[in-house]
């Protein structure tokens, strides 16, 4: 824990500069101040890693809390029964042989871009959010909502950030590494934030710096259950609505040290020109310098400003707060970010977002998918007009997928949990194009060829980010943990 000695200033409430270089508020920014000038950089690796080893330069991470439907979107299965299948058809696509979801038609006419996988399987039809994006071996149902407890796995952001940091050699960098939009996962609902995208072993510092948005959506959006429905920014905001840096005001953080850096990182956010009048930090060393210049630059924020941008983009992404943050996630990828995590959670009641276990039609049709099919296809066009699509992984990710056989009985129907096969789409940073892996069988409820593990897509993410995925990362006792746990890199992704 780094301690710095001198000036006792106090900032806004009382709290000195010493008070938040002490608790690890820089830490917030994903960089790394414990010992970092003396960190080794890490030696160029030699050994040849296969086809498209390090092609990513960055990766754009989409997490759909709450999981959506196979069946609706990317394993569509319109012969089998009505029970089966329901309302919602199939569409073909630009790529000969895949069809999906027929409320995806902006997906499908960019899918020879895309690889589709649909032979997903483990063993927990639980919202496991750890278990989708760390190495943790197993779900634990008892620390699943303790971000911080001792036995949870590293976030894939935070282990980038992590091995960046060695490559560096304790060099910062100009904008953090590391970053998640548009809120702390959980902080929009009712129950406290889920383990999952964080530090976590690795300790607070490789976080994500996240952001926060505090506007009222403008648009209801479909009940979530009779009687129960919320103006969801999801679905609408204004175009004056702005993210900004995570503070004070976001709610549901049960860890009190957690809230005090993330108010601390608030107050530096609103009084960044007086620090910087004021502060005396030519008596910093160096490093020193580099991390408070971090913390006060300019280029953090333009990068979240999207509405920099012009009429006719910001419309492409849609005036959702999905869409404008898919569009921050590009910006910041541009700006110099490695890793970019865009959250679509649940506002209001836990069930909202992608957990249909109600409303499942209504949901789908008006909201959840046509939002994501305006903003995901817009994604991956502006980054292939950029050309940043080929160097820029881009990764949609969630706990599982829903059951074959719909539940009746809701308004609306619904579908329940369901992990034994589900699917995910993937782009860019040397994923195939037009690429479809695996088959289920005739209801989408088993895997019959090639069946990939969670954790093997993150081998592969690891893999063309240039990092080997049979590398380690150390446990608090110092003892090398494998960062994907069981994960194996999975070349037929690559097309």
């Amino acid at each position: 824990m780094l301690r710095l000695l001198g000036n006792q200033k106090r900032l806004c409430n009382g709290l000195t500069r010493r008070d938040l270089l002490h608790i690890g508020g820089l830490g917030a920014f994903g960089v790394a101040l414990h010992d970092v000038i003396r960190l080794p950089a890490v030696a160029a690796e030699s050994a040849d890693h296969g086809p498209k080893f390090g092609q990513a330069k960055s990766c754009i991470l989409i997490y759909k809390y709450g999981s959506p439907p196979q069946h609706e979107t990317f394993d569509p299965k319109p012969d089998a029964p009505v029970e089966i299948q329901g309302e919602m058809k199939s569409i073909p696509t630009c790529a000969p042989g895949i069809d999906i979801g027929d409320h995806l038609p902006k997906i499908a006419r960019i899918m020879d871009r895309l690889t589709v996988v649909r032979s997903l399987t483990h063993p927990y039809p639980l919202h496991g959010t750890v278990y989708a994006v760390t190495g943790i071996p197993d779900v634990d149902t008892k620390i699943e909502a303790q971000p911080r407890h001792k036995r949870q796995w590293p976030f894939i952001g935070s282990l980038v950030d992590y091995f960046e940091d060695q490559r560096a050699g304790g060099r910062l960098p100009t904008i953090p590494r590391n970053i998640a939009l548009p809120a702390v996962m959980g902080s929009k609902n009712e129950i406290p934030p889920l383990a999952g995208p964080y530090g976590a072993m690795l300790g607070m510092r490789y976080d994500p710096v996240y952001t926060d948005f505090t506007a009222e959506g403008t648009t209801r959006a479909p009940e979530i259950r009779p009687g129960k429905a919320y103006k969801d920014p999801l679905l609408g905001i204004r175009p004056t609505d702005q993210l900004e840096l995570a503070g004070a005001t976001t709610t549901h953080t049960r860890d009190p040290q957690f809230d005090l850096r993330r108010s601390l990182l608030s107050q530096f956010d609103r009084a960044r020109r007086d620090l910087e009048s004021h502060e005396r930090i030519s008596t910093f060393s160096n490093q020193q310098q580099l991390a408070f210049s971090l913390l006060t630059s300019g280029k953090m924020h333009d990068a979240l400003d999207y509405s920099r941008e012009s009429a006719s983009v910001r419309d492409a992404y849609g005036m959702t707060l999905f869409g404008q943050s898919c569009l921050a996630a590009r910006r910041l990828i541009e700006a110099g970010s490695k890793f970019v995590t865009v959250i679509w959670d649940a506002y209001g009641l836990n069930a909202g977002s992608w957990d249909t276990h109600h409303n499942h039609y209504g949901r789908l049709k008006k909201f959840l998918l046509p939002v994501f099919d305006h903003a995901f296809s817009a994604l991956i066009l502006d980054l292939e007009q950029r050309g940043l699509l080929d160097e820029t992984l881009v990764l949609v990710i969630s706990e599982h997928g829903r059951t074959p056989k719909i539940d009746s009985k809701p308004l609306g129907a619904g579908r329940d949990h369901w992990s034994r096969a589900y699917s995910q789409v993937y782009a860019g940073g040397g994923m195939g194009r037009g690429h479809l892996v695996g088959r289920t069988d005739k209801i989408a409820g088993d895997v019959e060829d090639n069946p990939i593990s969670p954790k093997d897509v993150l081998a592969t993410a690891f893999h063309l980010l240039g990092i080997d995925p049979e590398r380690t990362f150390p446990d608090p006792e110092g003892r090398p943990m494998p960062i994907t746990g069981t994960g194996q890199l999975r070349p037929e992704l690559l097309g």
